[in-house]
């Protein structure tokens, strides 16, 4: 195999590991990967604002409010005034939230944070120059993306 087909292959790869851990994701919590990281996001403090959700994952805010509407549909979390700023909405997670992200699969993205973080420094800015590349090379940099591995259109996961 030449080059250029090795790392076609390299990219299918990656985008059927995200692809099957979507499809186990769905199975064990009903979520998509996009969903769960909210969820998760919402978990670390047990309330959030949608403005701070979005500027975590660096996603719009209408696309974090669609994300948002489909959690409080599956009863994950519910939306309540502010105690400190009547004017802000919380986003505060459910004992049912906190329980399926207890019984969730390891998420893909924490098994990649985990294992990059053990490589060497120079191997870091390597692998991330690489990616950026990539990026660029399927006219990609531009896109609306958070830090989660989904195959998934962000604005059609809700």
């Amino acid at each position: 195999m030449d080059r250029t087909d090795s790392s076609l292959v390299a990219l299918r790869r990656i985008l059927r590991a995200t692809e099957i851990f979507g499809r186990e994701l769905a199975r064990s919590a009903g979520l998509t990967a996009v969903q769960f990281r909210v969820l998760q996001v919402v978990a670390e403090t047990g309330h959030s604002t949608a403005t701070a959700i979005s500027s975590r994952m660096r996603v719009s805010q209408a696309t974090i409010t669609a994300l948002v509407d489909k959690l409080v549909s599956h009863g994950m979390v519910t939306r309540e005034k502010s105690q400190i700023d009547r004017r802000q909405t919380d986003i505060v997670i459910t004992e049912l939230g906190r329980r399926t992200i207890e019984n969730s699969p390891d998420p893909l993205q924490q098994r990649f944070v985990r294992r990059f973080q053990d490589l060497d420094d120079w191997e870091q800015s390597m692998l991330v120059a690489s990616l950026e590349r990539v990026a660029a090379m399927l006219d990609a940099e531009d896109l609306d993306a958070a830090p989660v591995l989904d195959t998934g259109d962000l604005r059609k996961q809700p």
